[in-house]
C-alpha cells in the first residue's frame, strides 16, 4: 500500500486559490506539486507565493507522476471538463462547487470515476469547521430536542463590489443559488440527511451590473441567471426548512437557525469555519453560547480529508455523492421556481459521518 503524503496540483490560480494554497501547504499529509491557470504568469505567480515546485497549464501539472490529486478551482463551466480530464489521466478529482453545470454531466463524472477505481471529492468543506461540526453534535445531542424545521437566509448586494472579474458570478452555474446554495444546502443535508422535494420561487432585479474594483471597475456586464430566491425544502426525515438566497439586498443578512421541539439553535454562517453557536431553549429570553471545539483551519479540510481516504479506505466526507445530491436540488429549485410547483430531486444520500472531535489536521497520519 502507497504510504506518505498525497501529491495535489491546484488547477485554477484565481481569488479562491489563494486560501487553499494557504490552507493545504500547512498539511503534513498533502504535498503541493504544481498550480495551473490557463494564465501561465497567474500559476507562475501562485505557485512561487506558496512553495510549489511546479507551474503551467493543465497537461503540466498531470504530466507531474507523482500528482495523485488534482483540486478543481476553475469556473464553474470549466468544473465539468478539468474533472474528466484529471479522471482520464488516472487522477483523483476534489472541486469546488457546484460539481458541474447539471446533475447528468455530475452523473457521469461519478460513474467514470467510479469506473476507473478513482474518488470525486467536492465544496464546499465548511460543514467540517469547528463550528457546523459542534451544531452536528449539538442537535445529536438533543440540545433542541427533536429537530422540526430551519430557516436561513443569506441576503447580499452580490459579490461585485468586491470581486475583480465577477460575470461568471451571475452566468449559468452561479448566481446566488449556485454559488451560495451550496454552503446552506450541504449543511442542511449534514443535519438532516436528502432533502425530497421543494418548492421555489425566483426572480432577477436587474439585466446588467457594473465591476465595482479592480482593473475592470466600471465595466458593465450581463446577468443571465435569478439574483434572489425563495425556497421551501422537505428532507426525507420530516424536516422542513425555508431558504432565501439573494444578491439583491441593500441589508447584508445572514441567518441560520434550526427549531427542535426543546428550542432553537442559531447555527453559525455555513460559509465559514468557526462559530458562534448559541441555543435558545423554549420558554427562555436569552441565547445561551455552546461550546465550539475541532479545527477551524479553513477551506481544504475537504482535501485533506479525502487525502487520507484515499490512502486508508474510508469513506471521504465532502464527496461527489453529496455534491451531486446538492446539485440535483439546486436543479430542482430552478426547475420549481420555473414551474411554479413542487419538485422532487433524484435521489436522497445519508447524511455524512461527523468528523471525530480530536481529528487534527496537522497530524502526519499517511508517514
Amino acid at each position: 500500500m502507497t504510504r506518505g503524503p498525497v501529491g495535489v496540483a491546484v488547477v485554477g490560480a484565481g481569488v479562491i486559490s489563494q486560501q487553499y494554497l494557504s490552507v493545504l501547504s500547512t498539511f503534513p499529509d498533502i504535498r503541493l506539486l504544481a498550480v495551473a491557470d490557463l494564465d501561465p504568469v497567474r500559476a507562475e505567480t501562485a505557485a512561487r507565493a506558496h512553495g510549489v515546485p511546479v507551474a503551467g497549464d493543465l497537461a503540466t501539472a498531470l504530466a507531474v507522476p507523482e500528482v495523485e490529486l488534482v483540486v478543481n478551482l476553475t469556473v464553474p463551466a470549466a468544473h465539468g471538463q478539468v474533472a474528466a480530464a484529471a479522471l482520464h489521466a488516472g487522477r483523483h478529482v476534489y472541486g469546488e462547487k457546484p460539481i458541474t453545470l447539471t446533475p447528468g454531466e455530475a452523473e457521469k463524472l461519478l460513474s467514470e470515476a467510479s469506473e476507473r477505481g478513482l474518488l470525486v471529492g467536492n465544496a464546499p468543506d465548511t460543514f467540517l469547521g469547528a463550528g457546523l461540526q459542534s451544531a452536528l453534535r449539538a442537535v445529536r445531542a438533543g440540545s433542541i430536542g427533536t429537530p422540526v424545521a430551519a430557516t436561513t437566509s443569506m441576503r447580499s448586494l452580490g459579490p461585485e463590489a468586491w470581486h475583480p472579474d465577477p460575470a461568471f458570478l451571475y452566468e449559468q452555474g452561479a448566481g446566488p443559488l449556485f454559488d451560495i446554495g451550496p454552503y446552506y444546502l450541504t449543511a442542511l443535508t449534514a443535519l438532516f440527511g436528502g432533502v425530497s422535494r421543494v418548492a421555489a420561487t425566483a426572480t432577477r432585479a436587474r439585466l446588467e451590473r457594473v465591476v465595482g474594483s479592480g482593473p475592470k471597475a466600471g465595466t458593465p456586464f450581463p446577468v443571465l441567471v435569478p439574483t434572489h430566491v425563495n425556497a421551501l425544502l422537505e428532507f426525507a426525515s420530516g424536516v422542513r426548512a425555508a431558504s432565501t438566497f439573494s444578491f439583491d439586498s441593500s441589508v447584508r443578512r445572514i441567518m441560520f437557525e434550526v427549531t427542535g421541539t426543546e428550542g432553537t439553535l442559531a447555527v453559525p454562517d455555513p460559509n465559514t469555519f468557526q462559530g458562534p453557536l448559541r441555543v435558545r431553549p423554549n420558554g427562555s429570553d436569552d441565547w445561551l453560547d455552546l461550546p465550539v471545539t475541532g479545527r477551524t483551519d479553513g477551506r481544504g479540510l475537504g482535501v485533506l480529508d479525502m487525502a487520507r481516504a484515499i490512502r486508508d479506505g474510508h469513506p471521504h466526507r465532502a464527496s461527489g455523492g453529496l455534491a451531486l445530491h446538492v446539485l440535483r436540488t439546486m436543479a430542482a429549485v430552478d426547475e420549481s421556481a420555473a414551474r411554479a410547483e413542487f419538485t422532487e430531486p433524484a435521489g436522497a444520500p445519508v447524511a455524512p459521518v461527523p468528523l471525530p472531535e480530536d481529528w487534527d489536521p496537522t497530524a502526519a497520519t499517511l508517514a
